[in-house]
């Protein structure tokens, strides 16, 4: 579960992380109202989950009462990269001296927590892993023994933070280091950790993605999902139980596992087409999993075609060849199928397909050329 800036920000003040002072805003007018409680100059930033909200013009500096109201005015109900922006965070504005960049995700080749610091700040981490990688000082912490402040201290020597700002950023990383671990977070990230002229250090910004596998140990979780409407097909998709993320493109993808899943986006991808989605049945494609998925992307009104990938391995390729069948009898399809299924049982999967293909209905016998044939559809 990903957060609004707004509510990482309250997530780090659980653990002592210093943030900027600031207040939720829905309209024009409660944004002047944060902007007087928070104190000119104050920053209007809107609150969607998607970077680039800068270079979108959906973060504006303001000096008084009028200037507030005019970037609110400017930001509410702007659309950045696809996401609405009906709230925003209203902030009393930061005298920036140096920016810097710290976060905490998981390395699942590693068995390790990994945190990554860097003097480079202020920009996407991966335009300074691509552009300038030495500058980036990665540091694996072993769970059972956990980040001290002498560790700490030593990382942020080794990333090159200025003098003034290392005991100070120190202690900071310990704090978003258990904020990670005992917030059950995925993802804690500050960008930029800034160093303000008065020598205080202070996130200015939170990413925080939350482990939806650890909600059960916390209840409190139930207020953060409720910071705004969710995207409608994730909440079709999540009450049909299914593992689905939306994106911006025309092909929408059904295949059997993340793997299998991600690979197929890339493929579509390298052909030259965009994805819809990300959609993993998992290890079943029985009729009602398939009716389901088939349902969420049709519902997509952006979808131009649909590109249904099935590796059986453990799931027979005849059973999921029953499964689309009767899929396709209960779900009314706007969009071309395009199907490739191969692995156990392909060969009688296929034959009892054969008698269903049509000009909307179409199979191949490889994921490139079905990409292939998915992309030309979509256009």
């Amino acid at each position: 579960m990903d957060l609004f800036e707004y509510q990482g920000k309250q997530y780090f003040a659980r653990f002592g992380i210093p943030t900027s002072a600031g207040g939720v805003a829905d309209t024009v007018a409660e944004a002047v109202e944060q902007a007087d409680l928070a104190g000119y100059p104050v920053v209007v930033k809107a609150q969607v989950k998607v970077g680039g909200r800068g270079k979108a013009g959906g973060i504006k500096l303001a000096g008084d009462a009028a200037a507030a109201a005019q970037a609110a005015e400017a930001i509410l109900g702007m659309d950045i990269k696809g996401h609405v922006v009906r709230r925003l965070w209203i902030e009393h504005a930061s005298d920036i001296a140096k920016e810097y960049y710290a976060s905490f995700t998981l390395d699942r080749p590693a068995k390790l927590h990994l945190g990554m610091l860097s003097a480079a700040g202020g920009v996407e981490i991966e335009e300074v892993a691509a552009t300038n990688p030495e500058a980036i000082a990665r540091l694996h912490v072993n769970p059972v023994d956990g980040l001290d402040e002498a560790t700490a201290r030593r990382w942020v020597d080794e990333a090159r933070l200025d003098g003034p700002a290392r005991d100070e950023a120190a202690r900071l990383l310990v704090r978003l280091y258990r904020c990670f671990v005992e917030g059950d977070c995925d993802l804690a990230e500050i960008n930029p950790l800034i160093l303000t002229t008065d020598g205080a250090v202070h996130a200015l910004d939170a990413k925080v993605t939350l482990d939806e596998n650890a909600t059960f140990r916390h209840p409190e979780w139930g207020e953060l999902a409720g910071g705004e409407a969710e995207d409608p097909r994730e909440q079709m998709a999540k009450e049909k139980g299914l593992n689905y993320i939306g994106l911006d493109g025309s092909v929408g993808i059904i295949a059997n596992g993340a793997g299998l899943a991600m690979s197929t986006l890339d493929v579509v991808n390298q052909v030259g087409g965009s994805a819809a989605n990300f959609l993993d049945i998992g290890g079943g494609a029985n009729a009602a999993v398939m009716s389901a998925a088939l349902e969420v992307i049709n519902a997509d009104a952006k979808v131009r075609s649909i590109l249904v990938n099935i590796f059986g391995g453990i799931t027979r390729v005849d059973d999921v060849a029953n499964g689309v069948i009767e899929a396709l009898s209960q779900v009314e399809i706007r969009s071309p199928i395009v199907l490739r299924l191969d692995g156990t049982n392909a060969e009688a999967g296929r034959a009892l397909l054969a008698p269903h293909l049509s000009a909307r209905v179409l199979a191949e016998p490889t994921m490139l050329s079905a990409a292939r044939r998915a992309v030309e559809l979509a256009r």
